[in-house]
């Protein structure tokens, strides 16, 4: 009697929850069933790299919990931006995501005579995880051991010092210059395309320093075939201990110049699919294995804040990176 009793309950549920879902908005009603299919996480680079690798990590969480597919769909070009427009335009139901980095979403609207999307308008912050700092580097053979000495060096020098960097209006490009800035030394810029070509040639004497992303030149800096002398971050990287931030080799304590990864979704998203994937990767983020996996690929795992802290310090970003391409004079340069 009791197993007829439960049949004919679940039997007038079904129909009243339908009912209930019918009653919805469309948004709420899609989030009350959501995820239905595989979730897309679109990222801009190609596969390999240290953001396609993080991705990867946590899109297999995901899966997990969600019980559903995440697929990855790379999407390198355009300095980051094929990604973001694309993803701009797509339908905002939670199964079409974006990964990001800082400049796609602070800097270039000023950098880029035209951007086809609107980095606060058209994007909903789900996860700020991880920073990537950078690191100055030379070859021991200058026989510099610290930042002041190098800046030392740059102003003694007849003809101003070479620097490489991942390319004109690169992130490890307007980071050279805020050092530049604020040690008062000058420099000569050799954009690269490829940043482990950075790191040879440093290494091999061609260019005299370089501001590397730290993954690239991991490696060698433990080997001591390349001299660390600042790490761009506002802590001390956790595989370079005892290389000191450039705020403190500097002397320039609010120095802080890192790119971040963010996970977004289109901003018309339902609420309540934004909350579920923030509160989901707040836990995989804040896992030990993660932030290990972030650790040994040269990241740094970044503490959860929730989604208003995420727009506010991506807000403040964009006026800090927009005001250097400003006053280096790369305004609608490229």
């Amino acid at each position: 009697m009791r197993a007829m009793i439960a049949i004919c309950k679940r039997a007038l549920l079904t129909p009243l929850a339908l009912l209930g879902l019918a009653a919805m908005p469309a948004g709420e009603a899609r989030a009350q069933i959501w995820p239905e299919r595989p979730i897309t996480i679109v990222v801009p680079l190609t596969a390999g790299t240290g953001m396609d690798i993080v991705t990867r990590v946590y899109a297999d969480e995901l899966s997990k919990v969600l019980d559903k597919p995440v697929l990855i769909e790379n999407q390198p070009g355009g300095a980051l931006m094929v990604a973001a427009q694309n993803v701009a335009k797509a339908a905002p139901d939670g199964y079409t995501l974006l990964v990001s980095a800082t400049l796609p979403m602070t800097a270039n609207t000023a950098l880029y005579k035209r951007v086809n999307y609107d980095p606060e308008r058209d994007f909903v912050p789900i996860s700020l995880y991880l920073t990537s700092p950078f690191v100055l580097i030379v070859s021991p053979a200058m026989g510099v051991d610290n930042l002041q000495a190098f800046a030392a060096r740059a102003k003694a020098s007849p003809a101003p010092l070479t620097y490489a960097t991942s390319g004109t209006g690169g992130i490890t490009h307007l980071t050279m210059e805020l050092v530049k800035r604020d040690l008062g030394f000058p420099g000569t810029h050799v954009p690269y395309r490829n940043s482990g070509q950075i790191v040879t040639d440093v290494l091999g004497g061609h260019v005299v320093s370089a501001m590397s992303e730290t993954g690239a030149a991991l490696a060698l800096i433990r080997d001591g075939k390349l001299k660390a002398l600042g790490i761009s971050s506002a802590k001390r990287h956790p595989q370079f201990p005892d290389v000191p931030t450039i705020a403190e080799a500097g002397g320039k304590p609010d120095f802080e110049a890192v790119a971040w990864h963010l996970l977004s979704a289109p901003a018309a998203t339902p609420r309540p699919i934004v909350d579920r994937l923030h509160r989901e990767m707040r836990r995989i983020t804040a896992s030990q294995e993660f932030q290990k996996r972030v650790i040994a690929a040269g990241l740094v795992p970044r503490a959860p804040t929730n989604i208003e802290q995420m727009r506010g310090y991506i807000a403040a970003e964009k006026a800090k990176w927009s005001k250097v391409v400003k006053d280096l004079g790369l305004e609608g340069s490229q």
